[in-house]
């Protein structure tokens, strides 16, 4: 059925468990896994470029580390549920749009991802990547609560 499962993680736990959701249902499928982090851009002031600059490199910096320690973590568990896995991360102000594009990039055909499950207002204030997901891509998607 499913051979190819992009597993987008935030680094929080809720992401983790869908993460294990997905480890699960590939080693079931004799599947693999792609991991995903989406990194957002630093929000840049043009008036102000040199101390922008400065914290430019640290955000940089600190981001990537961040995002590495969750692509391992990652490996680390598909490793255990003896499940191959690759990993990737891009940066882009919009992580739905990188993680659909990842989808189509790696020709993946299932998406297993979390929902914080945010209703009412939060929901309006706050979006949903997840729901920005189901309704921008051609691939299914498993959401874990």
């Amino acid at each position: 059925m499913f051979k190819h499962i992009l597993l987008p993680v935030d680094g929080s736990d809720l992401s983790l468990r869908a993460v294990d959701t997905g480890l699960e249902l590939a080693a079931k499928l004799g599947a693999r896994v792609y991991a995903f982090h989406v990194v957002a851009p630093f929000p840049a002031l043009s008036y102000m470029v040199d101390i922008v600059q400065a914290n430019q490199e640290f955000y940089v910096q600190e981001a990537a580390t961040r995002a590495e320690g969750y692509l391992k973590e990652v490996a680390q568990r598909a490793s255990a549920a003896g499940v191959p896995c690759d990993t990737g991360q891009e940066v882009d102000n919009r992580p739905y749009a990188a993680i659909v594009a990842a989808a189509t990039r790696q020709k993946c055909d299932l998406i297993v991802m979390a929902s914080h499950g945010w209703r009412g207002i939060d929901r309006l204030l706050l979006g949903s990547e997840t729901h920005k997901v189901l309704v921008n891509c051609d691939v299914p998607v498993l959401v874990c609560h």
